[in-house]
């Protein structure tokens, strides 16, 4: 009885989780102009409009312009703190790692109010590079844990060898630390540029309507009526995010690297 409940509470979450999927998908692929479901005739000009339409199309270009600098930006602290703390070991170190998980720590909103009065105060408030900076500095929590994993599996002998062979510091980082962290660092970027491109509230405190990005789109048009171009791209980027998923699971042991421990 205990065995067939858990299964009823497990079958209850995934059809929960699914459902608002499967609806949205639905209408994505209506051919009536309102949003209705279920769809009583199917068409991909939803489809269509999202990616011909310049009114999406910039919008598109801006996430993912700012998600794929951001994730870099974001990649680059992470990296850096890590190995400052892996190589000196010192309270330094540790209070880097500290203030890169505060951000987490804090609401969103306090962050991305604090943000638009920084950005404002500088010069900066409506610009891309603003939304780019944010976004890397507000999620750079997620790679500064996920990297530091693979630093944690560094082995002294191993880094020990290569100074032995003469090699310098930089060179132990190229060729030893470098690769054997590398799919702890595509993990956090990845990671980094799913959530950039699906963020909202920072993007708008710190651009406004300045920086159209694909959240603050979607919620314009909502704002002025709903049309099923909205349905149309929370699918594209939900199969978006699934892909880049699907594709770590492929190349990397994702669950490993996200700190699952192995059987």
């Amino acid at each position: 009885m205990n065995s067939f409940l858990k299964r009823l509470f497990v079958a209850l979450i995934a059809a929960g989780l699914i459902l608002p999927f499967l609806i949205v998908a639905g209408v994505s692929i209506n051919a009536n102009s309102n949003i209705s479901f279920p769809p009583t005739e199917l068409s991909l000009q939803w489809y269509t409009v999202l990616f011909t339409d310049k009114d999406w199309l910039m919008p598109i270009r801006n996430s993912l312009a700012i998600a794929v600098v951001a994730a870099l930006v974001s990649v680059s602290i992470a990296l850096a703190a890590n190995y400052v703390l892996w190589r000196l070991k010192s309270g330094f170190g540790r209070l880097v790692f500290a203030l890169g998980i505060g951000p987490f720590m804090l609401p969103p909103i306090i962050i991305a109010m604090g943000a638009s009065v920084f950005w404002a105060e500088i010069g900066m408030y409506g610009r891309i590079e603003a939304t780019i900076i944010s976004h890397g500095v507000f999620f750079v929590t997620l790679p500064l844990v996920i990297i530091s994993r693979g630093f944690a599996t560094l082995s002294d002998d191993v880094v020990e060898a290569s100074r032995t062979m003469g090699a310098t510091p930089w060179q132990t980082f190229r060729k030893v630390i470098f690769p054997l962290v590398l799919p702890y660092i595509v993990t956090g970027y990845a990671l980094v540029a799913i959530i950039s491109v699906n963020e909202y509230l920072i993007s708008y405190m710190v651009s406004g309507f300045a920086v159209e990005t694909l959240p603050i789109r979607i919620f314009n048009n909502v704002r002025y009526g709903y049309t099923p171009v909205v349905a149309s791209a929370a699918m594209a980027f939900a199969l978006l995010t699934v892909a880049v998923l699907l594709v770590l699971s492929m190349i990397t042991d994702l669950l490993k690297l996200l700190g699952a421990p192995r059987n």
